[in-house]
């Protein structure tokens, strides 16, 4: 080799690692860091009204059937009581189904809301939508602490060099994004926050779970048909959102008056019980009563301590406050918290209980085992019976009885009051609280004459709005066609609307299990055939276990479904490789087994059982029809709990 093509070579070698380190440098950013394994550039849909590019943090899967995105403020207070309601759509729906994006709109009378908007736009830049995430949790859970201080401490929490950081926020490498976010906002009329487009459906305010899940599921409804006529699932948002995005008209927007949420708006009076074991803090007798439902990992409900306690201070013997547990199902240790709090309860009372109580909120957020034995051990409490009655579940009954009750009186998302039965929701300060005491407790001196101050609560209640009743759906009862177990005379049947490629059709197999130990023959459970078209696997694997069923019965249906659920996930999961394994491991005719697939045999049943789904407005999956009462998704134990004796009181059983 003579010189000058060495010098050629070494140049070009030299061109390509810059090239390649460059590329590398540029891939550690936002472009690699999407989660659940794919690239945020795969979520590029720029086309559509309400577009989403590479440069939104994102959560889910980019072909998921709908996205929300949100936009959204990290000083507004609005924008952080919905946070709650955004996980439990996350929970609820799963990447799959539901896609998160965001979008900055810092308010202009929000001071620290632009810095804020700022720093989470950086640690985007640097570590991606799983570290952008990361930081916009720490964030809302400390709306009233966004100083440049904590935003550095938060972005190294999230993974992202504080150097890198500093330089990068004081460059303001990275903040023009959130320019173009406002400018995106004020495209599309959302001026005030949260706001949000649902496939272009536009929902404004913090509103409840139940008006997101409406939408949404109504939208999984219209993808789900445009994928079965053929449309890519890469292609259904932008169709979706160009369908159904209404530019505002002449500058107006969605929100031109501040939004409230729609709890705080409801001035009716609810008939919210008291228990004789609700811990008590304040005389029996007095005046107002302040119901809280609330969760000891929960940092808005700490945040709300000091305002009760002025209230405590401010209306003495006039105020009692009424404690229910909501342990919210996304904070792993409020349970446990819960549990101590009661067993404290159980031996001590309401003294006891307000000692550990205070105790709970002083330590959150530690809240581990130790920190529950120090709080149990200075509260005068044995920590092996405490631990005891922790691990046993001691008190799950009268738990599982609070959060169902929460859930009958809407009080969605923690802390939420009822003040003598009008609701009020939320960490809100301490004026709001004192107006609708002092509204209530000129109420009430106008009943004293005709009752006492022991009944005024039941007096102030009496024609108070009971819960809603349960969703209904009327569903056909199922032919024989259909696999099921428990009685086969039941009272009680619950047909079970499933996909054997669904994340969480799977995760609520254990509680099928345990409601199936609890109720015996008591219930029939019956499956339904509900594959959804964007689970490819999904529909052989229904004709599979359907073949199951034909060959061997309601055994062969059963373990072919357990392995099925088993296999989801792996290699060669439910493929068809994965589909014929399973098979001869249960002992099915293969020859009959490998025919009936190639032949679509059991496809009618399959589409005969999806089409009794979608006529009565299932969306979904799981999905669950309890003689009638309806239940969605991946719920907890005291969900099917409440509506299969619901049904056993009906049926008389």
């Amino acid at each position: 080799m003579n010189k000058g093509t060495a010098i050629v070579g070494f140049l070009l070698s030299f061109i390509a690692g810059m090239f390649l380190m460059w590329g590398a440098d540029r891939r550690s950013g936002a472009d690699i860091h999407a989660e659940n394994g794919t690239t945020a550039s795969a979520g590029d849909q720029s086309g559509a009204s309400v577009p989403v590019t590479s440069k939104d943090p994102q959560w889910g899967k980019p072909n998921a059937p709908v996205t929300v995105v949100e936009i959204s403020d990290f000083e507004c207070p609005f924008c952080g009581r919905v946070v709650p309601t955004l996980k439990q759509i996350k929970e609820t729906y799963g990447p799959d189904k539901v896609r998160f994006v965001f979008k900055h709109s810092p308010l202009p009378f929000h001071k620290d809301a632009r810095p804020a908007a700022d720093a989470a736009a950086t640690v985007f830049g640097l570590g991606g939508s799983d570290a952008f995430w990361k930081f916009h949790d720490t964030a809302f859970s400390n709306q009233r602490a966004l100083t440049p201080e904590n935003f550095e401490k938060w972005a190294t929490e999230a993974g992202v060099d504080a150097a890198k950081f500093k330089a990068a926020l004081a460059s303001k490498k990275f903040t023009s994004k959130v320019d173009d976010d406002l400018a995106f906002a004020k495209k599309v009329g959302a001026n005030g926050t949260p706001a949000f487009r649902i496939n272009g459906v536009t929902v404004s305010g913090a509103q409840p779970f139940e008006k997101f899940k409406e939408v949404i599921d109504a939208q999984l409804a219209e993808a789900q048909k445009l994928v079965a006529s053929g449309v890519k699932p890469s292609d259904v948002y932008v169709q979706l959102t160009n369908k159904n995005f209404q530019a505002p008209e002449n500058g107006k927007d969605d929100q031109k008056k501040p939004q409230k949420n729609e709890e705080e708006e409801d001035k009716s009076v609810w008939k919210v019980p008291v228990a004789s074991d609700d811990p008590i803090r304040g005389p029996k007798d007095a005046l107002v009563t302040i119901i809280e439902y609330s969760d000891f990992q929960c940092p808005f409900c700490k945040r709300v301590e000091d305002t009760l306690k002025q209230v405590v201070s401010t209306y003495g013997n006039d105020v009692r406050i009424v404690w229910k547990d909501n342990p919210l199902p996304f904070h792993p240790r409020a349970k446990p918290a819960a549990e101590l709090a009661r067993f404290a309860y159980a031996k001590k009372g309401d003294k006891g209980f307000w000692e550990v109580h205070d105790a709970l909120y002083d330590s959150q957020p530690k809240l581990e085992d130790d920190d529950l034995k120090a709080i149990a051990e200075k509260a005068g409490l044995s920590w092996d019976s405490a631990k005891k009655a922790i691990d046993e579940n001691k008190f799950a009954d009268k738990l599982d009885a609070s959060v169902d009750q929460a859930s009958d009186f809407q009080a969605r998302g923690t802390p939420h009051f009822f003040i003598n039965g009008v609701r009020l929701s939320g960490a809100q300060p301490f004026e709001k609280f004192k107006a609708a005491i002092d509204e209530q407790l000129a109420k009430a001196k106008t009943i004293l004459p005709r009752t006492t101050r022991a009944h005024i609560y039941e007096e102030v209640i009496k024609e108070g709005k009971e819960p809603p009743p349960p969703e209904r759906k009327e569903v056909p009862a199922p032919d024989a066609s259909s696999p099921f177990k428990g009685g086969a005379h039941a009272k009680v049947v619950i047909q079970e609307f499933s996909d054997f490629q669904c994340p969480f059709c799977k995760r609520v197999e254990p509680t099928i299990q345990e409601i199936e130990k609890q109720y015996g023959d008591k219930i029939k459970f019956v499956w339904r055939h509900m594959p959804l078209p964007f689970h490819q696997d999904a529909p052989l694997a229904s004709e599979a276990a359907q073949e199951a069923f034909v060959q061997k019965g309601n055994a062969g249906f059963w373990a072919m479904h357990d392995k099925l659920f088993e296999a989801q996930g792996g290699d060669p999961g439910i493929k068809r490789e994965g589909l014929e394994k399973i098979a001869q491991e249960i002992g099915l005719d293969m020859d009959k087994f490998k025919a009936a697939l190639d032949s679509h045999k059991n496809k009618a049943k399959i589409d005969a059982d999806n089409e009794v789904g979608q006529k009565a407005g299932v969306n979904g999956t799981p999905a669950f029809v309890i003689n009638g009462y309806f239940l969605s998704g991946a719920q907890p134990t005291p969900a099917f709990v409440k509506l299969i004796n619901r049904a056993l009181k009906d049926a008389g059983g």
